[in-house]
């Protein structure tokens, strides 16, 4: 079959990254969800995760079925600090496009699989490095996580009232957009020059690097003198009574964005108060249009307004839980969400017309690929992932 045509036993499309071979070394946060996203695109992801250490994100004892990015690999025990772990890392690697790895900056050198190890056997590979604070300057070193990056980057302060402390966006900006996301991209990038050169790179995806980059847009209208450096007084963070969220009778919450005149203007008629409402072009009224807004939308339940409001321009939506999200009827006609497993959960995304995508395989069990790697990626007799030598 041609590239992006290969189906799995069940029939599941392989994706439009059929036929790349991913190595990731097991961690936390964004290098498993980098590999989750490249093994949905149909990457051929093998994960190597630590003997004896529990599959959780602390190294706890998660069951690691439920640990959703581990979907689309297949897991091989490796204890990288022996040498025969680290043998077998580099045997993998030789034979790898990619290799992801969220270490503190020096530790894959130290265990005798850094980039230039690896690069000595495969100079072809792209080599993803994947920290919180990068592979050089001050912080390098230092131990942080997803508020840290984002505090630190500005991006953080940008969330939340005007009158309280930033909101913590749990650890989506962070982990997932500024790192992931970004790693993602280098990967794929250096990928597509490694081929048409036969030259592989390190690719240093640091989340304090691309949750900097998220404000590039606010960095400019700041310059501008279009953006002010602080919370809830711009347009576009709550600052305006016409992109904001507001609460309904039932304690439920409503996101309301009709910035845009026309839209404005149907938000307002529909909502019942276009002829009491004060100018909305006048700054010198938001206050007021917010407290007209407010006491209006208290009146009613979420779900009473979000159907009030359906089906028209005027950009009203229901807050929605995570559980609610998977049963929105917009969603589930999209297939936004899928069942795998007896579990509902997001569908690999985005959508391609030629090569589409699909979850083809559960959460990899820790080891639950050992054979079948070693088959596929022709790796020698000694050494074999999985083996009890490697987990000694």
């Amino acid at each position: 079959m041609a590239a992006g045509t290969r189906e799995d036993g069940r029939g599941a499309p392989a994706g439009p990254l059929d036929g790349v071979r991913v190595l990731e070394l097991g961690g936390i946060g964004p290098g498993p969800f980098a590999g989750m996203l490249l093994g949905d695109l149909g990457a051929d992801v093998v994960r190597v995760d630590r003997p004896g250490r529990g599959p959780g994100p602390d190294g706890t004892a998660l069951d690691p079925r439920a640990d959703l990015t581990r979907r689309n690999k297949r897991s091989v025990l490796l204890d990288l600090g022996t040498a025969g772990g680290a043998r077998t890392a580099l045997a993998l690697a030789s034979r790898a496009d990619i290799l992801v790895e969220g270490f503190r900056p020096g530790v894959a050198e130290r265990l005798g699989i850094g980039p230039a190890a690896c690069h000595a056997r495969n100079p072809r590979l792209v080599y993803g490095r994947m920290t919180g604070w990068g592979q050089d300057g001050p912080l390098a070193p230092r131990a942080g996580h997803d508020i840290g990056y984002l505090a630190l980057s500005g991006t953080l302060g940008m969330i939340g009232p005007a009158d309280g402390p930033p909101a913590v966006p749990a650890n989506l900006l962070g982990d997932y957009a500024g790192g992931a996301l970004y790693l993602v991209t280098g990967v794929l990038a250096a990928l597509h020059h490694a081929r048409a050169t036969g030259r592989g790179q390190v690719v240093d995806a640091a989340i304090v690097d691309g949750a900097a980059h998220l404000g590039t847009l606010f960095h400019g209208l700041l310059a501008a003198g279009a953006w002010q450096d602080r919370r809830a007084v711009n347009a576009l963070d709550g600052g305006s009574p016409f992109y904001a969220v507001y609460t309904a009778a039932d304690g439920g919450h409503l996101a309301v964005g009709p910035l845009e005149p026309r839209f404005r203007a149907a938000f307002l008629d529909l909502l019942g108060i276009a002829d009491d409402a004060p100018d909305p072009d006048d700054p010198a009224n938001a206050p007021a249009l917010r407290a007209l807004i407010a006491a209006r939308l208290a009146t009613r339940e979420r779900d009473a307004w979000a159907a009030h409001f359906a089906g028209t321009d005027a950009c009203v939506v229901p807050v929605l839980s995570l559980r609610e999200a998977a049963r929105h009827p917009h969603l589930t006609a999209r297939g936004t969400f899928t069942d795998h497993g007896g579990v509902r959960q997001p569908a690999p995304a985005p959508r391609f017309s030629a090569t589409p995508t699909a979850v083809r395989r559960g959460p990899a069990l820790p080891g639950d690929g050992a054979a079948s790697v070693a088959r596929d990626w022709d790796l020698p007799d000694d050494p074999a992932p999985g083996t009890a030598t490697d987990a000694a």
